[in-house]
């Protein structure tokens, strides 16, 4: 009875981890003390996952901060500004690499792969002394099994590590990483020996960038790398994870002939093709481990469905050598639905977060083994039924509404430097206008009387004039600033996301259903069950009362279709454009309304739009296609004077930047400000941009404030690749985590500076 799950969520239940860490970094508690958090919630989950039933039990997947900084530290390989002198590596080195410390700033941070989570990127080079630093791997299985549980250690695999890496600061560009497989191989192979004597019978080492556009020198990469281990691997069980997606054909091939290798693990929730591979030629006598419970998502197993699956699967590898597995590690969806007393019953039914997914694994290994539990199955079944048939789900309204969106491209009634004209008479801007992006800082007050408005604590009328009152603060501080174009502050929203899931139906939200980012930072994902639309405006009031304490332009503040999706937990019973197009909709109703409301700027923030994009380059295209489309239609219907803004964050711009022409807003504002050179390198290179653009001139996250002769002279490097008709100037991201006493001296620079560049361009002409 074979089961096995590839990872689980590192946070605990309440996220006692994050807590535990803030509460370490703020120097409000001892080494000890985070040691003994993190002790507990090890042996919590171990003990969960054997208490299940569950065969093949991972450890090493617990983390302090990122498992990519892990294998970092394991192999030695700490970039020099952090001055570490060998030995051990403890928590002082381990978390400068992860945040900085204040003389040297972190290392970068970025995506793994198409998930919401991100890793610490390896900066590597020709010079880097790899050694055994960390014994993190060792130490946590003796841990496990002096409870008792015999795990199997996990480690991120060396070709995967090498291609997640950069080449680090003034190592050449074109530096091979993958030439550095021969030093860090003598690691693993020290690793996997100390593992071996301590007993462990199994190793699983993550390989996930086999999913990705491989080519042969990367593919023979792997070869290399297994075949070097063959000999240190021999008497083990050696299991080789991949996921997020389908193995191309040629990887599979690589794959499924590595030396020493007894076991492959596939999601086949998001690689469904692998089947195909998998029915077509997989190897005599060695293990499949099939990832069919989804460890992205939060709906219940289709038990019935799954268990079809496997009894195919049976038939081609054999009884024994099949184990039911979960598709990714379970870092990556919510930890325990018993947290949710507040979650309507019916809806509850049709979720599963980590804790239920090890019971569902482990339930479809009984059952295939002979032993189902008809109730489990049965209660299963029901679930699903209601799901499908639930009124909840579907508004046939909606649903027509959305299908008849296919015929028509959804462009604006004329091309954008008329509208821009149209603009510019209405709204009489100076040139290098000045803006902030949306959020002004949430005071602890502020947080207060949201807090206390949610518990029934103070009253609508109480709750109402408190926000007034901060708008009005926030539309003065910018009126004495002398910003151009305003914001209200947002001061009524939690999250960009989660205040309008609120209002639209089709939405339910968790009270504990967090996910990790990064380190401890952490999100809670809306939850999309069903049909989106709007019932009432949702953003209408607060807009026109911010519009009415000024006399210059205030921005409407939406959060658009694409982010919405890629920020929450998205149903599955339907593509993700279909939702994403309900969403478009719902916000097109609202852009409508505010412009009936006389907001003659609108911004509709499309932050996550390329955290959507398909791992696989043959699917990008498809996916850019209908998530601009869906943009489109939120404004199509406006007329040429209303100026339609959008914002982005930290997106590689290059190489979708004709997406984001195509997008058609009349003004883009982008985070860019750690990353300036690559952004405007795209302008350099002739692509022709006549929309109004304003790159971000000043980093919101970090405290530090730039002086008016810096920010001036990133205005001018843009103004060297921009015309200067259609720069604007602004910060890079909303203000809401800064405090004031950073904001008001960096806005009023920022302004300056923009004062001085016009100036000097009336003086020049």
């Amino acid at each position: 009875m074979a089961s096995h799950i590839v990872g689980y969520p590192r946070m605990g239940p309440k996220r006692e981890l994050k807590f535990a860490l803030e509460s370490f970094w703020d120097g409000k508690s001892s080494a000890e003390d985070l040691q003994k958090v993190a002790a507990d919630l090890r042996s919590s989950i171990w003990k969960q996952m054997a208490d299940a039933g569950i065969k093949h039990i991972p450890s090493n997947t617990f983390s302090y901060y990122d498992q990519v900084l892990d294998t970092t530290a394991l192999l030695g390989a700490v970039p020099p500004r952090y001055g570490w002198n060998g030995g051990e590596i403890g928590f002082d080195t381990y978390f400068s690499m992860a945040r900085g410390n204040a003389s040297v700033p972190a290392m970068e941070m970025t995506k793994w792969f198409d998930t919401n989570y991100h890793f610490i990127v390896p900066e590597l080079g020709p010079d880097v002394n790899f050694s055994y630093a960390s014994h993190k791997a060792i130490e946590e299985y003796k841990e496990a099994k002096a409870l008792g549980v015999d795990t199997i250690p996990v480690l991120v695999g060396p070709v995967s590590y090498l291609l997640l890496s950069k080449p680090a600061k003034g190592v050449e560009k074109s530096f091979s990483l993958l030439s550095l497989l021969g030093k860090i191989i003598p690691i693993y192979k020290e690793v996997i020996s100390e593992l071996k004597a301590a007993g462990a019978s199994w190793i699983q080492f993550d390989e996930p960038t086999l999913v990705m556009d491989l080519d042969s020198h990367k593919l023979q990469a792997f070869t290399d790398a297994y075949s070097h281990l063959e000999s240190t691997l021999s008497g083990l069980n050696v299991l080789i994870e991949t996921y997020f997606a389908d193995v191309p054909a040629e990887a599979f091939k690589t794959l499924t002939s590595l030396k020493g290798v007894t076991a492959f693990g596939f999601d086949l929730v998001r690689g469904a093709k692998t089947l195909d591979l998998i029915k077509g030629e997989f190897p005599k006598g060695k293990y499949l481990f099939a990832g069919l419970v989804d460890g992205r998502n939060i709906w219940a197993n289709d038990l019935s469905a799954s268990l079809s699956t496997l009894q195919a699967l049976e038939g081609i590898v054999g009884k024994d050598k099949l184990v039911v597995s979960t598709s990714c590690s379970l870092l990556h969806t919510a930890v325990d639905l018993v947290n949710e007393t507040k979650l309507d019953q019916e809806i509850k039914s049709w979720l599963a977060f980590a804790a239920q997914k090890i019971v569902e694994v482990n339930a479809l290994a009984k059952a295939l083994a002979g032993h189902k539990d008809e109730a489990f199955f049965s209660a299963n079944a029901a679930a699903q039924a209601s799901r499908k048939s639930s009124p909840r789900v579907t508004n046939e309204a909606v649903q027509k509404a959305a299908a008849a969106l296919k015929g028509s491209d959804h462009r604006r009634a004329t091309n954008v430097s008329a509208r821009l004209d149209a603009q510019q008479k209405k709204l009489n801007l100076p040139i290098l206008p000045t803006t902030t992006i949306g959020s002004f800082p949430q005071t602890i007050e502020l947080r207060r009387v949201r807090r206390e408005y949610k518990a029934k604590k103070i009253s609508e009328e109480e709750y109402v004039k408190a926000i007034k009152e901060e708008i009005s603060k926030v539309v003065k501080l910018q009126e004495e600033l002398d910003i151009d174009v305003l914001v209200h502050g947002e001061p009524e929203r939690n999250d960009m996301v989660e205040y309008f899931g609120e209002q639209l139906s089709g939405f339910a939200f968790t009270v504990n259903g967090w996910v990790q980012s990064y380190g401890s930072r952490c999100v809670k994902p809306p939850i999309i069950y069903g049909d989106v639309s709007r019932p009432n405006p949702m953003t209408v009031f607060w807009s026109s009362a911010a519009q009415s304490m000024t006399a210059r332009p205030m921005k409407g503040m939406l959060t658009g279709p694409v982010t919405i999706l890629n920020w929450s937990f998205v149903r599955n019973d339907q593509p993700r454009s279909e939702t994403t197009y309900q969403i478009a909709l719902a916000i097109k109703d609202e852009v409508e309304d505010l412009e009936k409301a006389g907001i003659n700027v609108i911004q509709i923030d499309e932050a996550a739009l390329r955290e959507g994009l398909p791992l696989r380059k043959s699917e990008q295209a498809f996916y850019l296609d209908w998530a601009v489309h869906s943009f489109r239609i939120t404004n199509c219907g406006v007329q040429d004077t209303t100026q339609i803004h959008t914002h982005m964050c930290y997106s590689n711009f290059n190489d979708i930047i004709h997406s984001i022409i195509d997008m058609d807003a009349d003004v883009i504002t982008i985070e860019n400000s750690r990353s300036d050179e690559k952004l405007l390198s795209v302008f350099r290179e002739g692509v022709k941009y006549g929309a109004g653009i304003g790159p971000g001139v000043y980093d919101i996250h970090s405290p530090r404030i730039p002086s008016t002769e810096e920010i001036a002279d990133r205005i001018n490097k843009m103004l060297a690749v921009l015309e200067t008709n259609i720069l604007w100037v602004n910060p890079d991201c909303g203000l809401k985590t800064r405090k004031y006493a950073e904001v008001k001296p960096a806005l009023s620079n920022v302004v300056a500076a923009a004062k001085l560049l016009r100036t000097q361009l009336a003086s020049t002409k």
